[in-house]
């Protein structure tokens, strides 16, 4: 019985870290306000939500695959594991932000908050994101948080 009983808590593990959440705008404005991503490195709370829109759509268990190097963009900020996580199959990971890429796939986005600082405190910035460059950067963000109660 003990041995059912862990086999199935390890599965409503895997089933909650595979289903992840899905943010809507303000819970996430409030949650990476809380996290010290508003002003971080200069850059507003509206980047960091329109970021994570373009990037996952508010969901943390998207992934992506990057057939050209192998690797996968992880959770809601898509944190890249050629450089940024290990998920232990991409090649020659630097796993600068020192964190299992499953990790940053569950409903509690403190290790992708904690990551994303680490990403931007590199020279490229925010322009390490595709989404921010394409969408985001040098455009009028109010929409991202018109109407949250921060």
């Amino acid at each position: 019985m003990k041995w059912q009983i862990h086999i199935l808590g390890g599965l409503l593990f895997l089933l909650a870290i595979a289903s992840g959440k899905k943010y809507d705008k303000c819970e996430l404005a409030k949650v990476l306000k809380n996290g010290g991503l508003g002003g971080y490195k200069g850059y507003s709370l509206e980047n960091w939500i329109c970021t994570a829109f373009h990037e996952s759509g508010f969901n943390t268990a998207a992934t992506n695959y990057n057939r050209p190097d192998k690797s996968t963009d992880y959770g809601i900020f898509q944190i890249n594991s050629r450089w940024w996580c290990n998920d232990y199959k991409t090649p020659r990971s630097k796993n600068a932000c020192n964190v299992d890429c499953k990790v940053l796939l569950g409903d509690d986005i403190s290790q992708a908050i904690k990551c994303a600082k680490r990403v931007v405190s590199d020279p490229n910035g925010m322009a390490a994101w595709v989404a921010w460059r394409k969408h985001c950067k040098g455009k009028n963000l109010s929409k991202w948080t018109q109407g949250c109660k921060l």
